[in-house]
């Protein structure tokens, strides 16, 4: 099931020639990321699983129908909870951000600790390659780990540890 995710993952994101925005790398590099983090502190498949899909809602043509079919309940359910459902109509970032981060807070334990594996990737890349934006995304980031709480143990510790770093500076 990781490798259908694996493949599924990637081919989805090269549909559209996504990439990562500072690296230029393709945009897979993010998800297997996650999902090395995630495997570093699970060996449960499905949350492996949803790692690597955890944006092919968001970023690509694929559905949740198309998760569910390909996936099964479980693991689409986790990438449903992954994905974030504001919408440029619901206004600004910070209302935006407000209403994904109320969905977020209603997620299971697993989504939150996918959660924390691509909060912890994605401060890297920010804090490192932009920041401005580091500022207006770290605080975000610190009001995410306050419904973030019932993920992973090591990953909240990690991800709490970039934060405080963050704002030690």
């Amino acid at each position: 099931m990781i490798n259908k995710a694996r493949q599924f993952a990637t081919r989805m994101h090269a549909s559209i020639d996504q990439r990562r925005k500072y690296s230029g790398e393709p945009y897979i590099v993010h998800p297997a990321a996650v999902a090395k983090l995630v495997a570093g502190v699970t060996d449960d498949a499905a949350m492996i699983s949803a790692a690597w899909l955890h944006d092919v809602v968001e970023d690509t043509p694929a559905t949740l129908a198309q998760i569910e079919i390909e996936f099964g309940n479980e693991i689409a359910t986790l990438v449903d909870e992954l994905t974030d459902i504001s919408t440029p109509q619901d206004g600004n970032r910070r209302a935006r951000k407000q209403i994904d981060l109320k969905h977020t807070q209603a997620a299971s334990p697993r989504a939150k600790t996918v959660k924390l594996a691509d909060l912890i990737d994605n401060s890297y890349s920010i804090s490192e390659h932009d920041p401005g934006f580091a500022k207006i995304y770290m605080a975000e980031k610190k009001r995410l780990l306050v419904v973030l709480r019932e993920g992973n143990p090591t990953l909240y510790a990690m991800a709490m540890e970039i934060v405080e770093a963050y704002y030690k500076r």
